[in-house]
């Protein structure tokens, strides 16, 4: 194992953006928010849906269960214009949406045991498309995505609050954060 202070010298330069060996992005920058009720995860959702960046970007959602992560997709396709239903893709792994010429992959990896199993399941094609991407559990993915753009880490509070911790990884994220 590497001494900690080598490792944070040896920082590679990928597609602008700086990631550790472990192949984490570097967080640029950070948001708490605080969300008392569904009410204001649905004005968040309507805030980032207005930014131009988020057509291209790749948000990984984090949170325990129930925290509010596909809530949460809900409330952005929905802002973004997506009618029908909006369903978790826990079991499907992949939601598929259009919108006109974008295309928007909601995943869940929350049932893979494997980061192997991604690659069975033909992600690297979804990933290597353009479009929108809603990355649920991606810890149970690692190794097989891109850095994200945007990381929002939901946790739980009492009375149905909720702590949000969103983090900026590259400069497209910079220009969704809130």
């Amino acid at each position: 194992m590497r001494p900690h202070t080598q490792l944070r010298d040896e920082l590679l330069l990928a597609d602008g953006v700086e990631v550790n060996v472990t192949g984490h992005a570097a967080i640029l920058e950070t948001r708490t928010l605080h969300w008392s009720d569904e009410g204001e995860c649905a004005a968040f959702a309507q805030a980032l849906a207005a930014r131009p960046a988020l057509r291209e970007a790749c948000i990984e959602l984090r949170g325990p269960l129930g925290a509010g992560k596909t809530t949460f997709v809900r409330h952005l396709l929905r802002a973004m214009g997506v009618t029908g239903r909006v369903k978790s893709p826990t079991y499907a792994v992949l939601e598929p949406y259009r919108l006109g010429e974008l295309a928007i992959s909601h995943l869940d990896f929350y049932r893979f045991a494997d980061a192997r199993e991604g690659l069975d399941a033909g992600l690297r094609d979804v990933f290597a498309e353009p479009g929108l991407k809603l990355v649920e559990w991606p810890q149970n993915a690692a190794g097989l995505l891109p850095v994200a753009d945007l990381r929002i880490h939901i946790e739980p509070e009492a009375d149905d609050q909720r702590t949000v911790l969103v983090q900026a990884c590259t400069a497209r994220g910079l220009a969704l954060l809130p």
